[in-house]
């Protein structure tokens, strides 16, 4: 939602125009080859984050702060941002995993050294910040670096010079950072394990990927991605009923890189040209009794209810939108195949079609009453 202020003699047409023509051009980017390719996904959370995810990189120069789980796609996440950033005048990300610094070869790694600056230094080096000049950086597991190592960055962030360890001249570089930590840096910071300096300085913009079990409804779609990766020039194999129920169900703890590794076993398991069934699970991922998550109880969807009864929405209402989405998901989900679809939903082909009629007449309804209640 955006709000104008209408008083006054400002040029209020040519700001509505402005803002429509950004929401368009990121509604464009949200939805170029890009980011579909490389952040697969339609659920609301995830295309949320792709819309905040361009606005950051394509309309800001902004340093980029992405928090979350392991495996939620962060890596991914800031390729796509330095693919779409003004900074982009160089084809790679320069890559820096913070896990594996360490306070001795730190310097070297990040700044560079001169020839002879050190045993060992028998040439010249250029550090991670001269390689990112005219690109963009990323500092993976910010969070993991000592205190000692966070001073180190908090000049060249802020002022983008540095001095290679045993040279005297300062430097000069640009570029677009991007952070990642799955660690809560704010929480840190209040405890004394990483600098308040550094994090204002690395956060213009915090990103934060939601874990797979918040977005179940890209589970397949990202399945269906893998598959078609791991096929190569073959047609990717369909995923049968049963097993697309089991994978939507399933826990990943470690998010959507568990669900990869999954799915390149499945993968490999699978012979012959018809669907991958059920039986293609290694014994180690099969069910071990029990049920299976209950869905109704994911904090996503409670939290949509609240919001319903905050708004003043009623059960009949909250029934409808409910069964609304569930249609269009599993239309979705099965790629249009109504047979598909009704067999997901527990219906009939015929019940499915009525059901979408009846949909479309209430909204038309809708729109009626709308125009005859706001002429």
């Amino acid at each position: 939602m955006d709000v104008l202020d209408w008083s006054g003699d400002r040029a209020l047409p040519e700001e509505i125009a402005a803002r429509l023509t950004r929401s368009i051009e990121i509604a464009q980017l949200v939805e170029s080859d890009t980011l579909q390719q490389s952040l697969v996904g339609g659920s609301l959370c995830w295309k949320s984050l792709k819309r905040k995810l361009v606005e950051a990189a394509a309309y800001s120069l902004g340093n980029v702060l992405l928090i979350g789980e392991t495996g939620t796609g962060k890596e991914q996440i800031a390729r796509a941002i330095h693919k779409l950033s003004k900074r982009a005048g160089k084809p790679e990300l320069v890559v820096v995993d913070c896990t594996v610094l360490s306070p001795e070869l730190s310097g070297s790694e990040l700044f560079g050294h001169e020839r002879g600056a050190f045993t060992g230094a028998i040439t010249e080096r250029d550090g991670a910040f001269a390689l990112a000049n005219g690109g963009s950086l990323f500092l993976d597991e910010i969070g993991e670096l000592p205190l000692q190592l966070q001073a180190q960055l908090l000049r060249v962030i802020q002022e983008r010079t540095y001095k290679r360890v045993g040279g005297n001249v300062w430097n000069r570089t640009e570029f677009r950072l991007i952070c990642a930590s799955n660690r809560d840096l704010e929480k840190l910071v209040a405890e004394g394990g990483f600098r308040g300096d550094l994090y204002y300085r690395i956060a213009d913009w915090v990103i934060k990927p939601p874990p797979l079990r918040e977005r179940r409804a890209d589970i397949l779609p990202l399945a269906r991605h893998f598959l078609t990766a791991a096929s190569g020039d073959a047609v990717a194999p369909e995923i049968e009923p049963a097993l697309a129920d089991y994978l939507v169900s399933r826990d990943y703890p470690g998010n959507v890189r568990d669900l990869r590794r999954l799915v390149m076993r499945l993968h490999s398991r699978h012979v012959g040209k018809g669907p991958i069934t059920i039986g293609a699970l290694p014994l180690d991922d099969r069910p071990v009794g029990g049920r299976p998550p209950e869905p109704f109880g994911e904090p996503g969807f409670l939290l949509a209810i609240q919001h319903a009864f905050d708004h003043g929405i009623g059960l009949k209402e909250i029934g409808r939108a409910v069964s609304n989405a569930a249609i269009n998901l599993s239309l979705e989900q099965e790629r249009g195949n109504l047979q598909r679809a009704a067999r997901r939903l527990g219906i009939t082909d015929r019940a499915l079609q009525l059901r979408r009629a009846g949909h479309g007449q209430a909204a038309v309804a809708g729109a009626r009453h709308a125009a005859t209640e706001n002429p």
